[in-house]
């Protein structure tokens, strides 16, 4: 950004929750500019108050009136929340940006990660789409090698943190792993199986073609994302025991020969990526190394010996930040800069 942004006004509709604690966080870290902010949430939080910049709001409910005079909403809520709360938000004359799977795959809604394809947001019609954590992450390596050499296959196998299944599943990995180091019973009540001392190939329902839905939002999402909505994309998503921060093994086929040296220039020259590559020294990222960090951590690139147009690489990135609330500001932010919100194009 060239100059000081115009302050806008902004709703978080989601605000208790772990994604809407962080957009405030990401918000207060960047100075993102507000002139009225409005925190929304369930009828349960109600009395609730939260902190934006050492000043105190007030938690309330989304009501139609609460939406009157927003620039800006950030949502972290449901995907049947957001179904129905969008709309209204966007007939009040607010733009949206929503975290959930509620609009993702819609036609007409931008997928959208800054870095990759902001290009989409010009052609907005109220609502803006941030995509699944786990491919927000893998696009933006994805881009850089495909401009550099074209994509011919990708696949994919994630290892997710708690953190992508909420609060609660944050709890129960703390609680089951106290629990079984005390040698006492914990059943697991977030997640399938237990969680804590193993991984879980399970994440969201199973699908008709055995695989989860999770594994579908990420295939579908990219190809959307990268404009290549005939690119093969696998994946195979894991649940771990890791409280923050996703990690991925990546293999991608490309077009045209690209060496591993030239795959880290590549990958260097965007400036949404940090190379962490020297396996010699035990140097690669993991999850810790990115919890709380802005960037996409690249590291253990390599030949895929399988393939003579393949490469193997292993992405690592903060699922709350990069793969929520950071992309969501940084929609926010390109919308104001470019002047693409809905109420200030219309008023």
């Amino acid at each position: 950004m060239n100059k000081p942004l115009e302050p806008v006004s902004i709703a978080i509709l989601g605000a208790t929750g772990r994604v809407g604690q962080e957009l405030l966080k990401v918000m207060e870290q960047r100075d993102f500019p507000v002139s009225e902010l409005r925190l929304l949430a369930s009828a349960r939080s109600k009395d609730t108050t939260m902190t934006f910049k050492g000043k105190s709001y007030p938690v309330s409910e989304p009501t139609e009136a609460a939406f009157k005079g927003i620039d800006i909403v950030l949502a972290s809520a449901g995907e049947g929340i957001s179904r129905e709360i969008s709309p209204i938000a966007v007939a009040q004359g607010a733009t949206v940006i929503d975290n959930s799977n509620a609009f993702r795959m819609e036609p007409d809604v931008p997928l959208v990660v800054v870095g990759v394809n902001e290009h989409a947001l010009h052609n907005h019609k109220g609502i803006v789409a941030n995509p699944n954590c786990s491919t927000s992450q893998l696009v933006v390596p994805l881009k850089s090698l495909h401009e550099a050499a074209g994509l011919k296959r990708v696949i994919v196998s994630t290892y997710q943190s708690v953190s992508g299944a909420g609060k609660e599943a944050m709890d129960e990995l703390e609680q089951q792993t106290k629990a079984i180091v005390e040698d006492k019973d914990y059943k697991p009540q977030v997640f399938q199986r237990q969680i804590a001392f193993n991984l879980i190939p399970h994440i969201d329902k199973f699908l008709e073609n055995g695989y989860t839905k999770e594994e579908m939002k990420i295939v579908n999402e990219t190809r959307k994302i990268l404009e290549l909505p005939e690119l093969p994309v696998t994946c195979t998503a894991v649940r771990v025991p890791v409280v923050v921060s996703h990690s991925e093994a990546v293999t991608v086929d490309l077009e045209r020969p690209l060496s591993p040296a030239q795959a880290r220039e590549a990958l260097a020259d965007n400036p949404f990526i940090e190379i962490w590559d020297n396996p010699d020294e035990a140097v690669y990222p993991t999850p810790i190394d990115a919890a709380g960090e802005d960037p996409v951590y690249v590291g253990r690139i390599r030949r895929d010996t399988s393939s003579e147009t393949g490469l193997n690489l292993w992405v690592v990135a903060d699922n709350l930040r990069i793969g929520a609330a950071l992309n969501a500001v940084r929609i926010a932010e390109y919308l104001v800069e470019h002047k693409l919100l809905k109420q200030k194009v219309s008023t």
